[in-house]
């Protein structure tokens, strides 16, 4: 790994708890953390502080930092904001920095010039070296003291060793009582066994790249998360904390979690400069920091050094196989990778638009490199989230979902992401319950902390009538994922499923309270106040999950039901009447149709949609088995039938 250095000078200034590295281009503060600075904001402190006590003319700031560069004045006025930032000056102060209007700017504090040597000789002076020079000042015939003018000269310096010996004991037992205090803190914090990787944040707000942000985090947390030592929480449960202003060990608490890792990353031209830092949770303590300048075509070295020195700082006790894993680059074409991490940004925000931005880059990263199984695998999940979480037609999308996760596999039988794809793909599209199970448990062979594959499995046990294992792999899911309120919202409905109304409805509330502009709590609840009897609350929770989630019509379809189970027949009838005209247009889940005219008391339609569903191959009649909706028709010999041919008898 090579640092950048761009200045010939060595000099190393310190100043009010900081120190500024010219040679190695660092802002260290007292506590020794890495302050991330891009290089045009380095280079501007470095002037000022250079040139402290004098005003310094914008006019030559701007000449002096862009040397071969023509910018306006606004450049330079960004890079001394940010300075402040940085330097902890509030508005107006100028403790560091002050204006001088008309004029420029004037560096404040008082500065201590080192070079290179003198700081190395600085850090490396012992107690031993500096009582050696008391002791040459001491046998100075010059020395005037009054204790040396007591003592013989031969006593004097005898009495100075003695002095210098007795120093050194003390301090060497100090040093091993500090070692034990150390260790002993050490051991009452506890051995680190979870872990968040928090997205990056950009050293420039002006100039972020979240898709670049979140990729960083997301490529260390696949990396640190495939052995069986340490919980990597998932990147569904870090992402809401990629704000600028998030403060990690705040980040940590909230995650649940023994340690922190978070830094910053930003890209110019073809540099790029990453700054890490992994904290403990408990007190704060940094348990390593590291900075890298690089070409952008070393991201991949970057993302090896930091994964390794994590586990390094953490004393995991890898496998051979581990510690492979830690390096595993599943390309190494760049330009694929990043096509690749701007499809994940894409995916996760869950619009129709955004997933078809998301397959176009998953589909261009594939292009530049066929052998890329886990871009495949993104692929995977983002065709059947059209199907299932934009309701597109069934058949098309699960068809592509299925071949994608597929190759991923064929290209990579290692890889848990394509083992889960293909065990989900199975489960919605093709109700072959064995083959999705049996692509569950390989999933978690290879990775038992995928919280995605745990929640997936609980969700194949729940609709196929194995509740007390649901609910236990679901459990395991929320533990591992505590802050991703699909899980939530899932063991909810999973509960419900169970014959357990009250703890679903409990649980869903936790989850509405964790995130709460997400529909499907909303949506779940209604589904837990209809068996309660409780229609109004119903009716109002189907409301709020349609206006969170304007595409999908089960909310329409729950709030229907509920509606005609209240007596309110009329506006029943229109809920219904609009889903009918809408599935002239576009692909309507039958079976959210035919759960409107069985709450009718219908149930002949009722079983004709139901009928078409299954033609249809949708999704939602995976939960004929456990939907409690559907009890007032399971002695009807049609709705028996449709249970057999579904195999779920």
């Amino acid at each position: 790994m090579k640092t950048t250095v761009n200045e010939p000078q060595l000099q190393i200034y310190e100043f009010e708890g900081f120190r500024l590295d010219a040679g190695k281009r660092l802002l260290i503060k007292g506590n020794g953390e890495p302050v991330p600075v891009t290089p045009k904001v380095f280079d501007t402190l470095l002037y000022l502080v250079r040139h402290r006590g004098k005003v310094i003319g914008k006019d030559e700031l701007m000449r002096e930092i862009w040397t071969d560069t023509i910018v306006e004045e606004n450049n330079l006025s960004q890079n001394i904001s940010i300075l402040r930032r940085i330097l902890g000056e509030k508005p107006g102060e100028g403790r560091f920095i002050a204006t001088v209007p008309g004029r420029g700017f004037r560096f404040v504090p008082e500065v201590r010039e080192l070079c290179d040597k003198d700081v190395v000789a600085t850090e490396e002076t012992s107690g031993e070296e500096q009582t050696g020079r008391e002791q040459l000042k001491a046998e100075d015939p010059e020395d005037k003291r009054t204790d040396a003018k007591l003592l013989p000269v031969g006593r004097k310096t005898n009495y100075f060793r003695f002095a210098v010996f007795g120093l050194l004991f003390l301090i060497a037992v100090g040093t091993v009582g500090f070692y034990l205090w150390r260790q002993n803190t050490q051991l009452s914090a506890g051995p680190i066994k979870t872990i968040a990787i928090l997205p990056f944040k950009p050293l420039v707000a002006e100039n972020r790249d979240e898709a670049l942000e979140i990729g960083m985090a997301d490529t260390l947390i696949a990396r640190l998360g495939d052995n069986r030592e340490i919980v990597v929480r998932p990147l569904s449960s870090v992402r809401r904390f990629g704000s600028l202003e998030q403060d990690a060990v705040t980040a940590g608490r909230a995650l649940e979690v023994d340690a922190v890792l978070d830094g910053s990353v930003q890209r110019w031209g073809d540099g790029i400069r990453v700054n890490a830092r992994l904290i403990r949770v408990a007190d704060g303590t940094p348990l390593w920091t590291g900075t890298f300048d690089e070409k952008f075509t070393g991201i991949f070295a970057v993302q090896d050094a930091i994964a390794n020195k994590v586990a390094s700082a953490l004393a995991l006790r890898l496998s051979g196989d581990e510690k492979k894993r830690l390096t595993r680059r599943y390309t190494e074409n760049v330009e694929a990778y990043q096509l690749y991490s701007r499809g994940r940004f894409h995916v996760f925000k869950l619009t129709p638009p955004d997933i078809k931005n998301g397959i176009a880059y998953f589909q261009q990263a594939i292009e530049l490199d066929p052998a890329y199984a886990l871009a495949y695998a993104g692929l995977s999940d983002a065709y059947r989230s059209l199907a299932l979480g934009s309701e597109m037609p069934p058949t098309e999308f699960f068809a592509k979902s299925k071949a994608a996760s597929g190759k991923a596999i064929e290209l990579d039988d290692s890889l848990a992401e394509g083992h889960t794809g293909l065990g989900m793909t199975i489960f919605w599209g093709e109700w072959n319950w064995l083959e999705a199970e049996r692509q569950f448990k390989r999933a978690l062979e290879l990775n038992p902390n995928s919280a995605e594959a745990h929640l997936f499995y609980a969700h194949l046990l729940s609709n196929t009538g194995r509740h007390a294992e649901a609910l236990a792999e679901a459990k395991l899911a929320r533990e591992l994922n505590p802050l991703f309120p699909f899980a939530g919202a899932l063991e909810g409905q999973f509960l419900l499923h169970a014959g357990q109304p009250d703890e679903a409805l409990a649980r869903l509330r936790k989850t509405s309270e964790l995130e709460p502009r997400f529909w499907m709590p909303y949506l779940f609840a209604s589904s837990v106040y209809i068996e309660k009897g409780m229609y109004a609350e119903a009716v109002a929770e189907a409301r709020r999950a349609r206006e969170l989630s304007p595409v999908l019509t089960i909310a329409a379809a729950y709030g229907g039901y509920a509606l005609a189970k209240a007596g309110r027949f009329d506006e029943a009838k229109a809920a219904l009447d609009e889903l009918l005209k809408l599935s002239n247009e576009r692909f309507v889940p039958a079976s959210h149709i035919a759960m409107i005219y069985n709450g009718l008391g219908d149930h002949d339609n009722a079983l004709i949609w139901l009928e078409r569903g299954f033609e249809q191959r949708d999704p939602k009649m995976t939960f004929l088995k456990v939907e409690p909706k559907w009890n007032n028709l399971r002695g009807e010999p049609r709705f028996i039938e449709l249970i057999k041919r579904m195999n779920l008898e």
